[in-house]
């Protein structure tokens, strides 16, 4: 039997490790989170004829020093995990700074395979790398690599494993002078770490005094919580070492460690590890595409293109296999009714199970278009290039550059999704500008809300619908950025983080990261939405069903339809006939409006009628809203079932409009009021339960209660002047 060998892959972003990783495990890949956090937890499987190779794919971080979950995970399971190896991905082409990763990880004592990444990208700059000579200084072994391409993939893994098993259990610290200023403090704090054995059964001793003296958080919050009194005499020195530092050297500690660092990597670099072109003044490719794209006035509107071309090529590449689900699932509903006898249960499985999955489901195609679009920007660079150009805008209401990309998977530009656009703002180091994200994303465009917009306008605006579409995206947009800066000025409060964003060089993505990326994004909505929904609909459809009309008023309508019916026997001409045929669908129409009435569902819209007619609302409405709190996706349907049209596809909802249009409850100002209150009401139960669990479920009820508040406060106001 072989053994396995753990092996962590780590590096910087951006520098082509998910590419890596995914040509080294290829299918045998497992997603999942970190235990108590929401940071995704990605390893595979690689065997050779020797050994067995289990590859964790760690979160990209620049530092080993906790500033954001990404980097804790990082540390902890290098720390907690111990792996054999630790595959350390370079960027070959940004070779000095990539290396201030591996000195941190060669002073916490790792066993480390260096992969220097992008070697094609190194030789076009007309550029060679010692790789003999960079692997005896380090001192263990450096491939060269070409992610995209699967290029020296064997040579790392067999070399990995060769690595792993020679440095079995021996983990030996890397250690730096930091200069006459703190090598003498550092050494008194390791004799302190020593003597009260201070953690140091799991970190290294001068590391522990290190990351004293970076004032890293997590670091100092398990000294404080162990209680030991060597916590403090750390703390202590630690504060002096700052006074000093700043006295002396006018740069705090961290700066002074980070300096000594850069030194030791450039005296590495001095002996000829980097040959060639090595020139600052050379202007490669991607600078001269930066030129443009990043340009103050061109940059925006590239980008603006950019992101309509996204949705402009979703709809109709979708469209045919949208149309084949639709198909499968119309197939589905005809067997099942022809299957199942006419009853509840017939009811239950059409309406409440297909019905409602296939509503979800019939939009995958879609998602999977857009997912792989923006799949394709970010293999290339471009998303970063984005982030850059809206930091400035964005950070006027509390947020980051880095909170475009979830605004826009939201739907940004109509079509979007809030579920996949909370879980982007996983991007944000920040905490507080993470939650300011989280909490405004939702007010978005997304795809499920744009049937009722694209219903309303045209019914009620039709000769300016487009320009109510596009008015309905602005105000999705200023009311995002309004609420962002209100809760980052009150329940949020906090300083601004840096914008500090890589732009990396532009890539041609490979078909197989592209296609590998595309499904894991599109399964884990499938899996959220598909099954989440299965239960919505049919507690909606319970809830419109039952309790049922008492049997007084059943017979009630028994009795017309059957004075109707015996009229219709008794023989009259054609046109008696067809008013006949008329009262009968009248008798069973009343006799649905007053099923649905006396429903759960519509005692429930009857009893907020008094207040939602503030907004023009009424109980059939109100009906539907509900319905909306568990997704949007079902409004159209619940507002076809509650006028009496039972049944309605949401793609075919002309005869919805034209009924609501003749409705005397219904006006322009009703419909505009309603477009105002499905924009930003509550998220959907499934986009709430994420939010729940990527913050907490406190933050989650926060987002229901004050986003149906403002959007009914609104509402109100627009229903009223109008």
């Amino acid at each position: 039997m072989t053994a396995t060998i753990t092996a962590a892959l780590a590096g910087n972003p951006n520098c082509g490790k998910t590419t890596l990783f995914n040509a080294l495990t290829g299918a045998r890949q497992h997603v999942g989170n970190y235990p108590g956090v929401t940071v995704e937890k990605r390893s595979g499987n690689v065997k050779t004829d020797t050994a067995s190779m289990n590859v964790v794919d760690l979160p990209g971080t620049y530092s080993l020093t906790a500033y954001s979950p990404e980097e804790l995970v990082a540390r902890d399971f290098i720390v907690d995990e111990r792996p054999q190896v630790v595959i350390n991905v370079l960027d070959a082409t940004s070779l000095e700074r990539n290396l201030y990763l591996t000195i941190q990880f060669m002073e916490l004592g790792a066993p480390m395979v260096l992969a220097l990444n992008m070697m094609d990208a190194v030789k076009k700059q007309g550029k060679t790398i010692d790789v003999d000579k960079l692997s005896t200084l380090l001192g263990f072994p450096v491939v060269e690599t070409v992610a995209r391409t699967g290029l020296g993939k064997n040579a790392l893994v067999q070399q990995a494993i060769a690595f792993a098993r020679q440095k079995e259990k021996t983990w030996q610290p890397l250690h730096i002078s930091y200069g006459p200023v703190l090598d003498p403090i550092l050494n008194d704090m390791e004799e302190v770490i020593r003597e009260s054995s201070f953690m140091d059964q799991r970190f290294p001793s001068r590391w522990i005094a290190l990351k004293y003296l970076e004032e890293d958080e997590q670091v100092l919050k398990l000294g404080e919580a162990s209680g030991a009194k060597g916590h403090q005499q750390l703390k202590t020195v630690a504060d002096k070492a700052k006074e000093k530092c700043f006295t002396t050297l006018d740069v705090g500690p961290e700066a002074v460690i980070a300096d000594f660092r850069y030194g030791h990597i450039a005296s590495m670099m001095k002996q000829g590890v980097v040959k060639g072109d090595t020139t600052h003044q050379r202007i490669h490719l991607s600078d001269k595409i930066d030129r443009v794209v990043t340009d103050q006035f061109l940059g925006p509107i590239i980008m603006l293109a950019t992101l309509y071309g996204i949705f402009y090529i979703t709809f109709p590449i979708g469209e045919i296999p949208m149309g084949w689900v639709e198909a499968f699932f119309g197939w589905l509903t005809n067997a099942a009714t022809a299957i199942i006898p006419e009853s509840l249960l017939q009811s239950l499985v059409v309406d409440g199970i297909i019905g409602g999955v296939g509503g979800v489901m019939g939009f995958v195609p879609l998602i999977m278009v857009m997912f792989m679009a923006i799949t394709i920007l970010e293999d290339l660079g471009y998303m970063a290039r984005m982030a850059y150009m809206m930091d400035r805008v964005l950070r006027m209401f509390g947020l980051h550059g880095a909170s475009l990309m979830p605004f826009i998977i939201s739907g940004g530009i109509p079509g979007g999704c809030a579920v996949p656009g909370v879980m982007a703002a996983r991007t944000l180091r920040s905490p507080r500008e993470k939650l300011a994200t989280i909490l405004t994303a939702p007010f978005m465009n997304c795809g499920a809300k744009v049937p009722v917009f694209l219903l309303l306008s045209a019914a009620f605006f039709p000769d300016n619908a487009a320009r109510v579409m596009f008015v309905i995206t602005i105000i999705s947009w200023v009311v995002a950025l309004l609420v962002a800066k209100l809760l980052r000025t009150t329940v949020i409060k906090g300083e601004s983080t840096p914008f500090v964003m890589e732009l990396p060089p532009y890539r041609i993505p490979t078909l197989k990261g592209v296609l590998i990326h595309t499904w894991e994004r599109a399964w884990q909505y499938m899996k959220k939405a598909g099954t989440v929904i299965l239960g919505i609909s049919i507690l909606i459809w319970a809830a419109m069903t039952f309790p049922g009309l008492p049997d007084e008023s059943a017979n009630t309508f028994q009795e017309q339809r059957t004075g109707v019916e015996a009229t219709l026997a008794a023989g009259t001409t054609d046109q008696q006939r067809s008013a006949l045929e008329k009262d009968l669908m009248a008798i069973d129409n009343a006799e649905a409006q007053a099923a649905l009435k006396y429903s759960v569902a519509g005692r429930i819209g009857s009893a907020f009628e008094p207040v939602s007619k503030l907004a023009g609302f009424d109980w059939r409405t109100n009906i539907a809203l509900l319905g909306g709190f568990a997704a949007k996706e079902v409004i159209i349907s619940s507002l076809g079932t509650a006028y009496s049209m039972g049944d309605v596809d949401p793609e075919a909802s002309e005869g919805l409009g034209a009924r609501l249009a003749n409705d005397p409850t219904w006006s322009r100002a009703t419909a505009m009021s309603l477009m105002i209150f499905v924009l930003l009401y509550a998220p959907c139960f499934v986009t709430v339960a994420v939010i729940g669990r990527e913050t907490s479920w406190k933050w989650a009820g926060f987002s229901v209660v004050f986003n149906t508040s403002l959007a009914f406060t609104l509402s109100v106001i627009v229903y009223q002047i109008m």
